[in-house]
């Protein structure tokens, strides 16, 4: 009677956990792919964001959500409840290699709660937010595995003992059909780990990091033209020298200019500063009219977008800093101070930032390619064929 009582407490937190872990598998697909979803009701605030967790990298192990790994964790625990009955159907015979799925259980609730573990070190630590729905997951899979231990240490050494001598044994005795799954698996997983066709989100989100990391333009380009100057395929764009996702697009933008040959950047400067900016209501980004000006005046020199990448990876703050750029680039000092001071400059910023509210530009980089609009900034591989579409043309 113990044990029935036992087993019907893992079934019954198994049940839970697998309801749970459908939830989660909502939320993830609404989080990351309904553009126009209401948030769900355990996005809180800034911290306690399920919709948060689920937009993350961390969400997923393997190309596959966490989420989908909860629902088949939680309905394995549950055939392991029912394999003792299952072994008795005459074409299920080979279910006899699990002879133990109480320490098979023990073992699973114990891995996936140190798992969990390590998931909620990187909530915390990593993306500075808490699923309460994961943690209550967290708390299931380590009752699961005390209930099917009886609560002893000892007791889970054992099993996973037991566990072990059980999985070589059936290895053993159907070879053949275990070779067949373990390339199965190991092909799926490595399958969905590398291509991420799964996770569609988080690919665009790794390769976009991947230029965040970045510290120096390796495509920058001296001069004013940033492209060919009677290119077919015309970018205007709108961006600001604090914008962190600006940083990276400039950099997406040179390597365009040297994978195409037939397309051409013009910059507008767009800050989210409330000293020249009078169009939006909260300084995000102090000192972008500050660069706005240098980049303005280093143009006047001959030489926009090489400046325009030292801003980005020096974010000067002060006028001597600023000056220091301007020397390293050969500049005459006196003329660059006096563009940068020069009411032309002031005006010619204006000017851009009343052109932008015209358009009704409100983030940054926003991008006309041929006169289409794109907001944000796009994963490399699809910047390239927004690129095509519009007839760039790769170079050979």
């Amino acid at each position: 009677m113990q044990i029935n009582k036992k087993k019907l407490a893992i079934q019954i937190l198994a049940l839970l956990g697998l309801g749970l872990s459908i939830k989660l598998a909502f939320i993830y697909y609404v989080a990351n792919y309904e553009k126009y979803a209401l948030s769900s009701f355990c996005s809180i605030n800034d911290f306690i964001d399920c919709d948060g967790a689920a937009r993350s990298t961390v969400s997923q192990f393997w190309g596959i959500p966490l989420a989908y790994w909860g629902i088949f964790f939680y309905l394995t625990v549950l055939f392991l409840t029912i394999v003792d009955k299952l072994k008795n159907i005459k074409f299920l015979k080979f279910l006899e290699v699990f002879k133990e799925p109480r320490a098979y259980i023990t073992a699973l609730g114990t891995v996936a709660f140190i798992c969990s573990m390590i998931l909620a070190g990187e909530s915390l630590f990593k993306i500075h937010k808490l699923c309460v729905l994961c943690v209550i997951t967290y708390i299931i899979d380590l009752i699961i595995a005390l209930v099917a231990s009886s609560g002893t240490f000892s007791q889970i050494i054992k099993d996973f003992k037991i566990t072990f001598i059980d999985f070589i044994d059936g290895a053993k005795k159907y070879t053949k059909t275990f070779i067949v799954l373990v390339i199965m698996v190991v092909s799926f997983l490595c399958y969905s780990g590398i291509t991420y066709n799964f996770i569609p989100h988080v690919k665009k989100q790794k390769a976009i990091l991947k230029y965040r990391k970045i510290t120096y333009n390796p495509y920058r380009i001296k001069g004013n033209m940033l492209g060919a100057e009677n290119a077919d395929v015309v970018i205007e764009l709108y961006s600001d020298y604090v914008c962190p996702l600006c940083y990276i697009h400039n950099i997406m933008l040179h390597q365009a200019v040297k994978d195409f040959s037939n397309i051409k950047i013009v910059h507008h400067n767009y800050p989210f500063d409330k000293e020249c900016n009078p169009y939006i209501s909260i300084n995000m980004h102090p000192n972008a009219c500050f660069m706005a000006k240098g980049a303005i005046a280093a143009r006047k020199q001959g030489n926009y977008w090489e400046m325009a990448s030292l801003l980005y990876e020096n974010q000067p703050i002060k006028t001597d800093e600023m000056m220091k750029l301007a020397e390293q680039l050969g500049f005459d000092k006196n003329k660059f101070m006096t563009d940068f001071n020069s009411e032309d400059t002031a005006k010619e910023i204006e000017q851009e930032l009343e052109k932008a509210a015209d358009l009704e530009i409100d983030s940054t980089p926003t991008m006309y390619v041929n006169g289409d609009k794109i907001v944000g900034v796009k994963p490399y591989y699809e910047l390239k064929d927004i690129l095509i579409k519009h007839g760039a043309k790769p170079r050979k």
